[in-house]
């Protein structure tokens, strides 16, 4: 398929805009024009129609298919929250205006979503305040970490190193070492759990915190995380609560109840704000009242009478985002909080962990399952049979392509060979759980009777299998016909 530029033709039409009348320096002075024509295509606006169209039918999204990413959380997006982002009054107004003379007055409502949306996730969470700067869920962990050495520091107290759980996000320990810290990992015991005796020997008064992602990259809730967090507690060390995984326990356990000092959200994830992409994002950071004085500045809080005004702390660690973070983003998930209630919250909980355990019991006979253990949101499998056939994960990721599947979440948490990573979320009703088990109980069975076959999928998409590495380093943005399905 060609660009829209490769599309382009001489002369459609010389005919673009009515002559407004305007002179050449209203615009610019003659020496910034340019010295001749943009290059671009000329085309009927049919033509630009049917071209971007035909492109958006390619595209793979939640509104259209399956989309099981383990650890992403692709939900649907009702579209009720779309219609509220594009109000009025939220969407025309522009985020300087809250520091411009009577702009706090012209900005009160979105400041009271923002109030509102932070006083519900300290009472999902168990904490006490909260930043709404952070643009992604990573760039909350970066937030929380600099919060954690902002804290010891003003203790006189530098600490050296970050443990973290090999069963956690990659982000962990990338966020610990960009905040200046040594990172300790701690392997997964047969359980699926963090090896409680491995950390016991890991710990000392040079740990500024453990960072955990609960439930973990398997699926797997540590039964032991209140002796971790009282653990930790004692050598003066914080506790920081990876909450991507949040659909798993929303409503039924918070973080700050058991023990955690910290605590980062995905709105884009657990709160049904569309992600993907590379964003956009939201990654709220929710803490205990010992580390509020640290937070980005400005905080949105509430007065006594309910009154909202921007707050200061004493010693911020400064702005990690302009104005107050992604208000679209926020805004949205701050509707589904409303939209859902407090038993509609949970409920997503449970239903989250019932579809993933489903998955788990349907397919344990045809894949190897890790760890003998009941999942939470989410469940990974082990394609190692189907790779003694010379079928991998990748090849079955592809086999799922054609039969209109989003893949799983494939070669991840690294602690497990051939890695499928699956999570159907709440929003999935059985009709589609059942056929997606259906295709990966085809493919294990193809993989004994055909593997050879694997290696040619996906066979009814616009582009064919492609050659990755390659791809990836001498990037083609355009297909070529003979390509085309």
């Amino acid at each position: 398929m060609k660009t829209i530029f490769e599309k382009g033709r001489a002369a459609v039409s010389k005919r673009y805009f009515p002559d407004g009348g305007f002179e050449e320096k209203a615009f610019a002075e003659k020496n910034l024009l340019r010295s001749k024509p943009l290059a671009l295509p000329e085309l009927s606006e049919l033509d630009v129609v049917r071209h971007y169209t035909r492109l958006s039918a390619m595209n793979f999204s939640v509104d259209k298919n399956f989309y099981p990413l383990g650890s992403c959380t692709m939900k649907y997006n009702p579209k009720i929250l779309e219609k509220v982002a594009l109000l009025e009054g939220f969407s025309n107004v522009h985020p300087v205006i809250s520091i411009l003379p009577n702009g706090a007055e012209v900005s009160r409502g979105c400041l009271e979503v923002l109030a509102g949306l932070k006083d519900a996730l300290l009472e999902i969470t168990g904490m006490d305040d909260a930043t709404l700067q952070p643009l992604a869920g990573a760039h909350g962990e970066l937030t929380g970490m600099m919060i954690v050495s902002a804290y010891h520091k003003s203790k006189g107290d530098r600490r050296k190193f970050v443990i973290v759980p090999d069963s956690s996000h990659g982000t962990n320990p990338a966020s610990s070492v960009m905040a200046g810290y040594e990172v300790l990992t701690v392997a997964t015991d047969e359980k699926g759990e963090m090896d409680f005796e491995e950390f016991k020997a890991k710990m000392s008064r040079e740990v500024a915190v453990v960072m955990m992602t609960v439930p973990n990259t398997l699926g797997i809730f540590n039964r032991r995380i209140k002796e971790v967090c009282d653990l930790a507690r004692s050598f003066g060390a914080l506790m920081y609560y990876d909450g991507a995984n949040l659909n798993a326990v929303m409503g039924k356990v918070r973080p700050g109840d058991i023990g955690f000092d910290i605590v980062h959200i995905n709105i884009h994830k657990t709160f049904a704000s569309p992600h993907g992409g590379g964003g956009p994002g939201a990654g709220p950071v929710c803490v205990k009242e010992h580390l509020a004085k640290f937070l980005p500045s400005p905080v949105v809080s509430k007065t006594a009478s309910g009154k909202t005004f921007l707050e200061y702390p004493e010693k911020s660690i400064g702005r990690v985002a302009p104005f107050f973070g992604n208000f679209s983003v926020l805004l949205k998930g701050f509707a589904y909080i409303l939209l859902m209630g407090g038993d509609g919250l949970e409920k997503v909980s449970e239903t989250a962990v019932l579809n993933a355990n489903y998955i788990l019991s349907r397919l344990r006979k045809f894949y190897r399952l890790p760890y003998e253990r009941r999942c939470m949101h989410e469940c990974v499998l082990s394609a190692v049979k189907q790779k003694e056939k010379g079928v991998s994960a990748l090849d079955i990721a592809k086999f799922l392509i054609d039969r209109g599947f989003h893949p799983p979440t494939i070669y991840f948490p690294l602690i497990v060979d051939e890695a499928m990573m699956i999570e159907p979320t709440e929003t999935e009703n059985k009709q589609t759980l059942d056929e997606f088990i259906d295709a990966l109980i085809d493919a294990a069975r193809l993989a004994e009777s055909n593997p050879n076959i694997f290696h040619s999928f996906p066979t009814k998409t616009p582009v064919r299998r492609l050659d990755e590495v390659c791809a990836a380093r001498n990037l083609k943005i355009v297909f070529e016909e003979r390509n085309a399905g």
